[in-house]
């Protein structure tokens, strides 16, 4: 058999030299670090100031105050019909500590349904009030007559708000402030004569209404807190006033919370793979990192003891056009001394550049450990991805006073926990299985309060959708 070499040689064999795939086998190939994307700057963890909870409960102890019934007020849809829960009548001021469900229940079904559309006037400044409008949904903005004749903001009201509670017991009341809708809406209103009416039918109500009609009658300051009596500028010896300082007999305690997970590895991992990485480590680093995520969360959303649940009501204000203007965050700033920093999502930072760009306005920067970021006045404006956003495209806004030296908001934790790993933050070994998989428990403790309610304030239904044109 005769082959033919010539054609052999003419046609190219391909490959000429080592291929990556083979020369990789003995190689060692520079990695990175496991990386993990749901980590994020955790600002407010890094700006609260930790303070120690011995015993996991921390009580804050405040002067007496006899502020009553400034709550939001919850209603029940059905279809296009809406019913006021009667228990939340004890929301009014009036009606405060009031529980007699059948009163409360009579006063809820006088209530009478108020579809209104944007643009109408729902109270004229100065025209006889002789009704309580309570907000279902919907915006409404009070506005007001200044010195010089030209009208001013007064305030926006929207969802579990209220106005007009000065008519239930004033015949000769009148509205100080214009209300109109901002929006389409639906309120319930309680007239003075349908509240008379069952007033008069109830004894235990009239009883309660005498007892709070006295209340105003105790001194208080501008906060609602009991006053402390003095005297000043006095000459000669005037007699002085006795005084005194009452305390809440009821203080609020925060008990610390918890986040929990077990870590699983296999000790085939932990003793073969280590090199060039800890598999352990690595694994109980992403742990961490997942628990401080859901701590963060916690401390916004909690429904006991969240930044968002627990703002007073009287420090949560609506927003004068939807967006976030530069005005709102001045109404934020003037509403507490002190202010450290704002708190807001991602995307509502970037609805307050939109807002400010629009104005010629530009948000100076101020640094944070080295880093610069946004500020407003001079108080930085930091990302929380935790701070929700609604299906209608809004969210809020957050600033906050911090420091117990500061009566401000604090985080609690608890240090020299068993097996610590991190301050307040534990790695327990909880043995290992038939499987041969090692478990830790990797646990954290920790909660947050707010000393005074003007600690913490909220913009709500700040709206981020960008606009169009």
């Amino acid at each position: 058999m005769t082959v033919d070499t010539s054609q052999a040689l003419a046609e190219p064999t391909g490959q000429s030299s080592l291929s990556t795939a083979a020369a990789r086998n003995l190689a060692s190939t520079k990695k990175s670090a496991p990386q993990m994307q749901e980590i994020t700057s955790r600002w407010l963890l890094k700006m609260l100031p930790w303070v120690e909870t011995q015993g996991g409960t921390y009580r804050v102890n405040r002067r007496l105050t006899y502020t009553v019934g400034d709550g939001r007020i919850d209603f029940v849809q059905d279809g296009a019909r809406v019913r006021l829960i009667p228990r939340e009548l004890g929301e009014l001021a009036v009606l405060r500590g009031f529980d007699d469900l059948a009163v409360l229940t009579a006063l809820a079904d006088r209530c009478v349904q108020r579809d209104f559309r944007a643009g109408e006037v729902l109270a004229e400044r100065g025209a006889p009030a002789e009704q309580i409008h309570l907000i279902a949904h919907g915006r409404i903005r009070q506005t007001s007559v200044g010195q010089y004749g030209d009208p001013v903001a007064v305030a926006v009201l929207a969802d579990g708000d209220h106005f007009g509670e000065h008519a239930l017991l004033d015949a000769g009341a009148s509205w100080e402030a214009t209300a109109t809708a901002e929006t389409a809406g639906t309120l319930l209103t309680l007239a003075r004569a349908d509240f008379d009416a069952v007033l008069a039918s109830a004894p235990e109500l009239r009883s309660h209404v005498e007892h709070f009609s006295a209340i105003p009658q105790q001194r208080q300051n501008k906060h609602g807190e009991a006053e402390i009596a003095m005297s000043a500028g006095h000459t000669g010896e005037a007699q002085l006033p006795g005084a005194f300082v009452d305390y809440d007999l009821n203080p609020r305690e925060y008990e610390l919370s918890i986040a929990q997970t077990v870590l699983r590895v296999h000790t085939r991992v932990a003793d073969l793979y280590n090199e060039p990485m800890n598999q352990t480590e690595e694994q109980l680093r992403l742990t961490i990192e997942a628990l401080r995520e859901r701590q963060e969360h916690e401390l916004i959303n909690n429904r006991e003891f969240g930044l968002l649940h627990n703002a007073a009501f009287k420090q949560r204000i609506q927003t004068y056009s939807g967006a976030p203007t530069p005005d709102d965050l001045d109404e934020l700033l003037c509403r507490r001394r002190g202010s450290r920093f704002f708190l807001a999502h991602p995307r509502a930072i970037a609805a307050i550049g939109r807002e400010f760009n629009a104005r010629g306005l530009y948000p100076d920067h101020v640094d944070l450990g080295g880093q610069q970021v946004p500020a407003w006045r001079g108080v930085p404006i930091l990302p929380c991805n935790k701070i929700p956003i609604s299906e209608e495209n809004t969210t809020s806004i957050l600033v906050m006073r911090t420091g117990e030296d500061r009566q401000g908001v604090i985080g609690l934790h608890q240090t020299g926990l068993a097996e610590e790993y991190e301050p307040g933050l534990s790695v327990r070994f909880m043995g290992i299985d038939e499987k041969a998989i090692i478990s830790y428990l990797v646990t954290t403790y920790f909660s947050a309060a707010i000393l005074v309610p003007d600690a913490l304030g909220v913009l709500e239904n700040v709206q981020i959708g960008q606009r169009r044109g």
